[in-house]
């Protein structure tokens, strides 16, 4: 009945109003829109896409090159198809769009100003290094650029307030996930005798949890424009899992031993290198010493995978027995092939992230961009329409050109300057934050991958060896995601109050 309504009532205005001449006036601001798109998507490409990918680069497992291209191809893929839940929240969640119902102009020029705030403040923490979320930008200005023009009128406050909960929920869950699955490889991989062989036993059981997980959130309530909206459950859970067992004996039978021949490989180089490199000095008057230490390259004792897992003696009491034997030993070292090996996984995990950062955030950049081609063409603020293609691809093409032009500045503060990562935490800080990310997409909640791969990060960092969290670092970067929300709703609210003085009387 009230759809019923509101067609009415919108037809009402179109024939009020002369659509052609509405479109006239407003032709400016289309364009404008498009314009600050490209440039939003371009900020985003530049400061939110390289969270996905800075701990793999940070690590050694991708170059930027390679994180470039990986990135290209995921994103655009996670982009359409998961991504639509959290466009229709962006768009017409945060604000009631009935409240523009008899002011349409005011509206379309409120996406501009939308556009206008976030894409300044991206481009502001970008230049500054610092890795914000465009989530809160969007949802800043969003609220901005309406308060201004409506005041409080039409604000979905529990939208809001879900919204806010989810950007702590989210670094912490995703904290969790990645604490969790660290400790499980830390227990079954990296402190057994033999990790190596440990680690390639259980990759392939890594690779078939990724690609059911994966593609579970694409085939079950998937995209509405490749028809998969539709699919039942129980189809989805097959495909899901004939998708993972397809992975799973890929990987055991081609990638398992190219990571064998690779480590190989790396084994002879380090050897030659080692060779190539040692001096012996001798210390002793005893010829038979120096022969032995001349033989073995070194002076002192190189301990093996086995000798470098060692925990030190369990301090008395239960309690300490327990967290001792739980938490990794922060001395250790991991060897070169464990490293080698976990390379490959978490080059997955990567492509898993980037994937993952397309269903959510890609969406959140277009979203206002969708809401003024609606308005602009059909006249009509409740947007009922699907979000057409073109503009998700030409949201990737804006978010990629930005990744390749600036996202090394965000990547290496991520990536190295946080914490130390290497291969083995880098795949259980990208798979945690990726499987947050895809779940809050598929519950149409836009949540920040920033602050899941951020909280992933500082919860891992804490307990593995090597260099431990920059705290100042984190309180930088902590206090971005704070202003995010304020700073791009004052940069909307000012664009609006600006181009408000644009619009005829007769649309305002």
């Amino acid at each position: 009945m009230l759809d019923i309504v509101l067609d009415v009532v919108t037809s009402t205005l179109a024939a009020a109003i002369n659509v052609d001449d509405f479109r006239h006036h407003f032709l400016w601001a289309l364009i404008v829109g498009i314009c600050l798109a490209f440039l939003l998507g371009f900020g985003m490409g530049a400061n939110d896409v390289s969270n996905a990918f800075g701990t793999s680069v940070g690590s050694g497992a991708l170059t930027l090159i390679q994180a470039y291209l990986l990135a290209t191809i995921f994103e655009t893929l996670g982009a359409v198809l998961v991504g639509y839940n959290v466009i229709d929240t962006m768009r017409k969640g945060v604000v009631d769009v009935a409240v523009y119902n008899n002011s349409a102009g005011d509206f379309l020029i409120g996406q501009v100003a939308a556009l206008g705030g976030t894409a300044t403040w991206l481009l502001i923490a970008t230049f500054l290094h610092l890795p914000v979320s465009t989530t809160h930008a969007v949802v800043g200005a969003t609220l901005g650029y309406s308060i201004a023009c409506k005041g409080f009128q039409g604000i979905q406050w529990m939208m809001v307030v879900n919204i806010v909960a989810s950007w702590f929920i989210s670094p912490i869950f995703s904290g969790c996930v990645s604490l969790s699955l660290y400790l499980f490889v830390d227990h079954v991989i990296l402190r057994t005798s033999n990790p190596v062989a440990n680690g390639l036993m259980w990759l392939p059981i890594f690779y078939f949890v990724c690609l059911t997980f994966n593609m579970f959130m694409i085939s079950y309530q998937g995209s509405k424009v490749l028809h998969l909206s539709t699919v039942p459950l129980w189809i989805a859970i097959l495909i899901s899992l004939a998708a993972g067992i397809i992975a799973a004996g890929v990987c055991h039978f081609l990638i398992v031993p190219s990571i064998r021949k690779y480590i190989a490989k790396g084994k002879q180089a380090d050897t030659r290198q080692s060779n190539a490199s040692s001096v012996v000095i001798s210390v002793t008057e005893d010829p038979e010493i120096d022969k032995v230490a001349i033989r073995s390259g070194s002076t002192t004792t190189c301990s093996s995978d086995s000798d470098s897992v060692q925990s030190p003696p369990a301090p008395p009491g239960k309690a300490k027995k327990f967290i001792t034997w739980l938490l990794p030993d922060k001395e250790r070292t991991e060897s070169q092939d464990t490293l080698r090996m976990f390379t490959s996984v978490q080059t997955l995990t990567a492509c898993f992230a980037g994937f993952a950062h397309g269903a959510n955030d890609v969406c959140n950049a277009i979203a206002p961009l969708v809401a003024l081609i609606a308005v602009y063409r059909d006249f009509d603020v409740y947007q009922k329409k699907e979000t057409p293609l073109y503009v998700l691809l030409y949201g990737v093409l804006a978010i990629c050109v930005g990744l390749w032009c600036l996202g090394h500045k965000v990547i290496r503060t991520v990536g190295t300057k946080m914490s130390e990562v290497n291969p083995a935490s880098g795949f259980c800080i990208e798979f945690g934050a990726a499987v947050t990310a895809l779940l809050a997409s598929k519950l149409g909640l836009p949540i920040s991958t920033t602050h899941c791969l951020v909280g992933a990060v500082v919860a891992v960092g804490s307990v593995k060896g090597g260099k431990s969290i920059d705290w100042g670092l984190f309180r930088n970067v902590a206090f971005s995601w704070v202003v995010t929300l304020p700073v791009a709703g004052g940069f909307a609210a000012l664009y609006m109050w600006l181009l408000h003085f644009t619009i005829p009387a007769q649309y305002a």
